[in-house]
């Protein structure tokens, strides 16, 4: 599976570093060379001896070290591997790569890297809820860093919940995919996600029920087919995939300017639920109840996100999805928005109260294309995205799909 790739191998200092070991040895089965690199905290859990004997290969720990710097200087070590892996990455690990600090031998090859870094956290609960934490990974997912895991469940402190290091068979199967040259490779598709928050005063704000659910799944189905998927997420419920570039927005406003930012891209799949309508001036500040009524609150539409996408120009995806999301005669709202909105293809879906879709975990669609309508059978939502990343890679490799026939 990853025969002739190279690994920068990076271990944190943490409990966790044991499993390091297991992971070298199961990289190596896999056909890959690794390079371990420690630091001066992970030599307090694991010794150099066990990690350089599982890898084949010297340990580098120090950043001045003439022996090392003699054989391979760290800036060509940094962009001599295909994938840069962190594991355990600690809370300091990922607050140093956030600031772009560089005072080690680990830090440095991380800042002087151009290659793909994947991050398998490993903390304390506390640690990985503390808002500087959540801060740093909000800035690392925005950089373009992979993550996998942590799993929530007992720890070593004798706490319970998020922060274990991810199990050694899903960060292997996360290097794959970080390292897959699937049929995707090389396309950049832009993807939209979970509801818009359009706020009336501080307190308050207009949203719907979307959790985020289908399009964090579909982005993850297309970074698992090769694709560079910039993903931007509205306040959703379900926290994004791993190997995307994460952009985090509130409103539509946000979205749209963070879609058309990310231009160009071979595709743009718009699965989020945007709100409608705002407020046409928030408050600046709560509003409260007065005896004399209700507040007046004037309603302006929002901007139209897959109208914009769909836009004929030089900036327009070769094929632009969008989603209609309705409550009746489905199939026949669905087309007249494709036509309406001048985009390809629109998966529509009931999200009536009976149906259990918005919020839930699975869903039933129908492909509405200019060829006519295929209905696919209630299935998961992450089946749907893979059905939907596989339909995507065929058409932009055969060059069919698009409105007027061809992309």
């Amino acid at each position: 599976m990853l025969a002739g790739r190279h690994i920068l191998l990076i271990i944190g200092g943490g409990i966790a570093a044991y499993k390091a070991l297991d992971l070298i040895r199961r990289l190596r089965d896999a056909g890959a060379e690794v390079t371990p690199v420690m630091t001066r905290a992970a030599a307090e859990f694991v010794t150099p001896l066990s990690v350089g004997a599982l890898a084949g290969r010297e340990v580098i720990t120090e950043l001045f070290d003439l022996s090392q710097e003699a054989k391979m200087g760290h800036i060509e070590l940094s962009r001599a591997a295909d994938l840069i892996v962190v594991a355990p990455a600690t809370a300091n690990l990922m607050a140093k790569m956030a600031a772009g600090l560089a005072d080690d031998m680990a830090s440095t090859l991380l800042l002087a890297t151009d290659k793909r870094v994947l991050l398998a956290p490993a903390m304390n609960v506390r640690m990985w809820g503390h808002p500087a934490t959540r801060r740093n990974r909000e800035v690392l997912e925005g950089d373009g860093i992979l993550f996998v895991g942590p799993d929530e469940g007992p720890m070593a402190c004798g706490e319970f919940g998020p922060g274990r290091l991810a199990e050694v068979p899903a960060i292997v199967a996360a290097v794959g995919a970080a390292l897959a040259d699937g049929p995707l490779k090389g396309r950049h598709v832009l993807v939209t996600s979970g509801p818009t928050h359009e706020p009336i005063d501080p307190v308050r704000y207009i949203a719907n029920r979307s959790s985020g659910a289908q399009g964090a799944a579909i982005a993850d189905a297309l970074a698992g087919l090769g694709a560079e998927v910039t993903f931007i997420t509205g306040p959703a419920e379900v926290p994004p995939p791993g190997g995307v570039k994460v952009v985090r927005v509130e409103t539509a406003a946000q979205m749209l300017a963070a879609a058309e930012a990310a231009l160009p891209a071979d595709a743009a799949i718009c699965a989020a639920a945007v709100a409608d309508w705002r407020v046409a001036e928030a408050s600046g500040q709560k509003m409260k109840k007065e005896a004399g009524g209700l507040p007046d609150l004037r309603l302006v539409e929002n901007p139209d996100i897959l109208a914009r996408l769909s836009t004929p120009g030089p900036q327009r995806p070769r094929l632009v999805v969008g989603f209609a999301a309705e409550t009746e005669r489905v199939a026949e709202h669905a087309a007249a928005k494709r036509q309406r909105k001048v985009c390809d293809w629109i998966l529509a879906n009931d999200v009536s109260p009976g149906t259990g879709i918005m919020g839930g975990t699975e869903n039933a669609v129908t492909l509405i294309t200019a060829e006519g309508a295929e209905d696919w059978p209630r299935m998961s939502k992450r089946q749907v995205a893979q059905r939907l990343a596989m339909k995507l890679a065929e058409a932009l490799a055969t060059g069919s799909g698009a409105s007027g026939g061809s992309i």
